[in-house]
């Protein structure tokens, strides 16, 4: 059995798409310009069709890189940006204001060299502005043709049918792998009854499930996972070990971990898709290479019993992080 091409915001895509954010922030030091350049390119040359980024990747730097490098290519590709998150100097708030709204996704045209965003999420819920009022917004972008579709992330099953009553929602973005099993409480679910498609980000577990043998003491200043409890002390060694069990797996499976990884997301639905992030060519290629290999219902079923909320230590996000996600938790 084998995989096929998803829908997404009304169009077939890859279920392998790439998230940019890494080209940018958040995994130690970015790679450089022309570096960034080379993965994007050469993410078009393997065949990704969906590029992933925000407002908040880099503080504008990810879009202005993607308008530099991809503008030529726009009609090759499904873009994707967000709003929601704003920084202004050391302060950070969730605004999903129609006002803000508007003001972001003028400035995101401008970045990416388009007139037009493919799919335009609601980067976290705004618990001061009713969803239907943001979504309202939004609806107004769509009909003047400046956005093709409304997209949430990290939104509960609940903020989703509010949102979709007031108009379609293409896609809902949330941090799904084996490790981060949130969605399953309620979102896929949700998602699967309003049309939605589930973009899975941080399906390799940031990076855990990609390389067992990774080590926080040699991830750089900035790398934001040293502030994340599964990434920390008790709970990262356990965590590795779970890791290094499923590398074994994967190594018997002959694939690579990155792309067991990927396949058990993929298997949850066909309503699925994933956007891996990454700076290095070589994981951009392997991330895509194995992309339509379905994994049997007896190896989906061991890797879920091996790696799951109750075997994973740690919460995802510290304390005050988790106070802006709207997505369900476990008791």
């Amino acid at each position: 059995m084998t995989f096929s091409r998803r829908t997404l915001s009304g169009r077939e895509v890859n279920p392998v798409g790439l998230g940019c954010m890494s080209l940018s922030w958040a995994y130690g030091t970015p790679p450089s310009e022309a570096d960034g350049a080379r993965v994007l390119e050469r993410a078009l040359e393997l065949g990704y069709d969906n590029f992933d980024t925000a407002r908040i990747y880099g503080l504008g730097h990810n879009e202005t890189l993607i308008g530099k490098v991809l503008s030529p290519y726009r009609d090759k590709f499904l873009l994707s940006s967000k709003t929601g998150i704003i920084v202004d100097g050391s302060k950070r708030r969730v605004d999903c204001t129609p006002e803000t709204i508007r003001k972001a996704v003028e400035t995101s045209l401008e970045l990416l060299q388009t007139d037009h965003i493919d799919l335009y999420y609601l980067h976290r819920r705004d618990f001061n502005v009713p969803i239907e009022e943001s979504i309202g917004a939004m609806a107004d972008l769509v009909k003047e043709g400046k956005i093709g579709s409304i997209g949430l992330s990290e939104m509960s099953a609940e903020t989703l049918r509010r949102a979709a009553a007031v108009h379609p929602i293409a896609a809902m973005q949330t941090e799904y792998s084996l490790m981060t099993r949130n969605a399953e409480i309620a979102v896929l679910e949700a998602c699967r009854e309003t049309g939605t498609t589930f973009v899975a980000f941080s399906p390799v577990g940031r990076g855990l499930l990609a390389n067992p043998a990774l080590d926080p003491e040699a991830m750089t200043a900035g790398d934001i996972r040293l502030a994340m409890p599964r990434f920390q002390d008790d709970n990262f060694e356990t965590n590795a070990g779970l890791a290094r069990q499923f590398g074994a797996i994967a190594a018997r499976e002959g694939v690579a971990p990155a792309q067991l990884s990927l396949a058990w997301v993929l298997s949850r639905g066909d309503h699925v898709v994933a956007i891996p992030g990454t700076s290095s060519i070589a994981h951009l290629e392997e991330n895509i290479a194995r992309w339509d290999w379905e994994p049997s219902a007896e190896l989906v079923a061991e890797l879920g019993a091996l790696i799951n909320q109750q075997t994973v230590a740690g919460h995802r996000y510290n304390a005050v992080l988790q106070r802006t996600i709207d997505t369900e938790e476990f008791a």
